[in-house]
């Protein structure tokens, strides 16, 4: 794809002086177009291959047969399809280098069994999965491929749980919007009983959605500190937060000073952080996106009618429920 193989073509054009003659049709110049595409040996294992997708090929350029690979097949298909080319073309090369060197003819039904077996090895060991449709089914018995149906989504329910009694709860969550480019950070703190006891929201000037994230991880602690609340369950729904409580020097320069001061506060309180799905999150999820409309910073001491539903709903343990689906 480089167009760098080492054909007579190449090698003259490198100031080799070497008569030049197609070692698979004899008949021709090799240049890398010819011996790819125009030779009559490949022709035959293109017009198979042609047969296999149930569609004529014609190609003007090399980068002509990735335009069969960027057509809408499903997972499974494309991996097939994608092992076919590079397998077909590396299998010209080896036809042309027995033949050559070693003066030995490799017939081009050996050669199609030979792209088969390998193909059929990738095709199989991949974990993608392919639709349920006559045109591929059909590709890929032929290339002798086991079938990954697609497998059913997983259900997962995800249920917010209050902390344990004199413990306070804090879930945060970051906005970020493109076109124009808006950042808000959002959080709220319940007790034992699910009681929202206090909530923030500030519009923000971030250009990454982590930084929003990091923003309400900081902002929360900070907060906490002020109020002497002294036993605090962080909770967020991003693992790159999680991860900077681990490792600081994930943080960006322009909150690390206030970040490492957060890190010197929770080592005076008892302090835990965790991960949560961002379907169990939804509370610090409306708040968040509050601050994207809004300019500067509001505290709340009385829980707003905004994300009162979605505070009842977790403080009754009702679910909300996470699909993760495969492809």
């Amino acid at each position: 794809m480089h167009d760098r193989m080492p054909t007579d073509e190449k090698l003259m054009a490198r100031g080799c002086n070497i008569p030049s003659m197609c070692s698979l049709c004899l008949s021709c110049a090799e240049s890398t177009f010819h011996l790819f595409f125009q030779c009559s040996y490949a022709i035959k294992l293109w017009s198979w291959f042609a047969t296999i997708l149930n569609t004529p090929l014609q190609f003007n350029s090399i980068d002509d047969i990735w335009k069969i690979c960027d057509r809408l097949w499903t997972p499974q298909c494309k991996v097939a399809i994608k092992s076919c080319v590079i397998n077909l073309l590396n299998t010209i090369w080896l036809a042309r280098n027995q033949a050559r060197f070693q003066n030995s003819r490799l017939h081009w039904r050996s050669a199609v069994n030979i792209i088969i077996s390998n193909v059929s090895l990738s095709g199989s060991k991949t974990k993608k999965t392919t639709a349920i449709n006559m045109t591929e089914f059909v590709i890929l018995k032929a290339l002798q491929i086991t079938i990954h149906p697609p497998r059913a989504p997983i259900v997962k329910e995800v249920i917010w749980d209050p902390p344990v009694i004199y413990w306070l709860k804090a879930n945060i969550d970051g906005a970020l919007t493109k076109n124009p480019t808006k950042s808000a950070c959002g959080g709220l703190y319940r007790d034992c009983q699910g009681n929202f006891v206090g909530g923030f929201s500030q519009n923000l000037d971030v250009e990454s959605a982590f930084m929003a994230e990091l923003s309400a991880a900081i902002m929360a602690i900070e907060f906490a500190e002020q109020r002497n609340w002294s036993n605090v369950w962080l909770e967020t729904d991003s693992m790159l937060v999680m991860l900077a409580f681990k490792s600081s020097s994930l943080v960006p320069w322009s909150l690390r000073n206030r970040f490492l001061n957060c890190i010197e506060i929770t080592k005076r309180m008892n302090f835990l952080i965790t991960h949560i799905f961002r379907e169990g999150n939804e509370c610090a999820d409306v708040l968040a996106n509050y601050g994207l409309h809004n300019s500067g910073f509001i505290w709340w001491d009385i829980l707003p009618d905004f994300v009162s539903r979605e505070v009842l709903r977790n403080r009754l343990g009702m679910p909300n429920y996470r699909f993760v689906t495969f492809l």
